[in-house]
Formats: structure tokens, sequence, C-alpha cells
């Protein structure tokens, strides 16, 4: 049998391995827009202490200075 007929022998013997099981990444919570700001184009979010505002612009993006 030649090195190509082995070759070919082994690719097909090879039993395919299961993938890894990964541990479920945790969820992320979603927060729509249109519940933080409630009509509104300005918050002031108070995170550690700090005062930061996040405004919507007329772009319709998100700025959120500190």
């Amino acid at each position: 049998m030649n090195f190509q007929a082995k070759l070919n022998r082994m690719i097909a013997e090879k039993t395919p391995t299961p993938p890894e099981q990964y541990a479920a990444a945790p969820q992320v919570r979603i927060v729509d827009s249109t519940d933080i700001f409630r009509g509104q184009t300005e918050i002031m979010i108070k995170h550690e202490g700090v005062i930061y505002r996040m405004k919507i612009t007329r772009q319709g993006k998100l700025i959120l200075n500190k």
C-alpha cells in the first residue's frame, strides 16, 4: 500500500471529535433608550458619586459627557 492510500485510509477511519462545550456567556441586559429618556433629549446619570450627562443629538446619536 502506497503512502497516499495509507493517508486516505487514516483520514477515513478517524472519528470526528465533538466540539468543545463552552460555558454560556452571561446575559447582558439591553435597555431601550426610550425607557431611559422618556421623551426627553437629555438625562443626568450619577455613577460612583459623579454626575454624567447623556444627550440625544439631532442626528439621533448618543453623547455621554462627564
